[in-house]
Formats: structure tokens, sequence, C-alpha cells
């Protein structure tokens, strides 16, 4: 099993035959290494509509006739646009076959925002996914806030790797993201949604080794960087 951090919160996982993306953002991304027209995957996974999360899905599920995961609301925008899409809520799973995915909730916002005709488009709620696969489960958080329940999430899930923004201000910053890692009980933590753009720059390597001090293994990777997960 191998992950690329494509850079923001946009993770793509593959073993060797099958892959998906999470929140695809290479568009517009200034730290972004791929491209859209690199991307090759199954299916693309949305934790919410926001633009810095879901700007090269359409894309990529185009150019690869992928399938679209996002909650019921976020779905069903994407299939009006002639996409395959699986639309699903919190605390559902959808099986893929070869994993299974399940929608948990996050506390931030959902839309889906056009300047040009200064419109809202509501996208449902938003959330993170626990995925298991080849027996590694691994836990987006999509962009939240900390939240009591992450306890709840740890004790229901042997999370394996939890990736978790850190960016504060849009997002729950260092500090909570340490103890999001630890009511989790997460054995190895992947720090997102930092550094892209001068609001949420963070030093991510004096994250993990805050990590570290608490017995968590932390990847501070950098865009385009890779990890073998292993059990």
């Amino acid at each position: 099993m191998n992950l690329i951090f494509h850079g923001h919160s946009c993770i793509q996982i593959s073993d060797g035959e099958r892959s998906i993306i999470i929140d695809p953002f290479l568009s517009g991304n200034p730290v972004a290494k791929a491209k859209a027209e690199d991307i090759q995957v199954q299916y693309i996974l949305l934790t919410h509509g926001h633009t810095d999360h879901t700007a090269d899905a359409e894309a990529i599920a185009r150019a690869n006739d992928a399938t679209i995961i996002a909650t019921f609301e976020l779905a069903t925008y994407y299939s009006w646009k002639g996409l395959k899409t699986i639309g699903m809520n919190i605390g559902g799973t959808v099986d893929l076959g070869f994993a299974r995915a399940k929608l948990v909730h996050a506390f931030h916002s959902s839309s889906i925002i056009s300047d040009d005709s200064q419109s809202i488009v509501y996208a449902g709620m938003p959330g993170g996914f626990v995925m298991d696969w080849n027996g590694i489960t691994l836990y987006h958080a999509g962009d939240t806030s900390l939240f009591g329940d992450m306890k709840m999430i740890g004790e229901l899930h042997d999370i394996d790797y939890a990736v978790l923004p850190i960016g504060d201000f849009y997002t729950m910053g260092p500090k909570d993201a340490l103890i999001a890692a630890k009511w989790l009980q997460a054995k190895n933590v992947i720090p997102v949604h930092h550094s892209t753009f001068p609001g949420i720059v963070q030093d991510s390597a004096a994250f993990t080794a805050q990590l570290k001090e608490q017995g968590i293994e932390g990847f501070a990777l950098q865009p385009g960087e890779q990890l073998t997960l292993v059990k």
C-alpha cells in the first residue's frame, strides 16, 4: 500500500492495481507537484464541497471514468454533471469490493461558492472517511475542529493512520490536532491542510516531534512525497 501526499488535504492511496484519491486540489494549488491529468484512480472521495477539496474532482472523474463518493447533496451535484457518483451520509459505509469507506462527521462547513454569480449552494454536511483496505485502517478527518466524538471514532476503529488538519484558522491547529491524535489512539499521523497559503502556515516537523513525545509516529510529508503504509 502506497500513499502520496499531493499537498493541502489531498492524498492518493494505491495498492498497485487500484487507486483512490481524497479531496483532489491540484489546479490552483501553489504547492502541488502533480497535475489533474497525471492522476489515475477508480474512486474520488470528497469530504466536503469547498473548492480547495474539490477543484479537480470533475476533471479526474471524466478522465478516468471514476466514481465520486460524497455526501448525498454533493454527490447529487456531480451527478447532474453526468458523472458517476455514490451519495451517502454520515454513519454509512460504502463497500468498494477491495476497500470499505465509512463517512463520519466533522465540524466545519460545506458549500459550493460561485464568485461570478455571487451564490452559495449548500453541499451537505462536512465529513471525514474511515477507510479499511488490505488490513490497514486510515482516517482522513477532512476539515474539522477538535470534537469530543473523536474519542468514539478511536474506540470504534483501530486507526493505523490518521490524516489530520493542522493549519489553524479554518481548521484545528497543531495543539488541538495533538489532542485529536491521542483521542483517536492513532498509531501514525500525517498532518495536512497547512502551509498551502500564508494564513495556514505551520511547522509540520515540529508537530510530528510533539507527536513522538506522546509515543505517536508522525510523518511530515512534503507535496509529492510518498509513504509506504504498513500495519
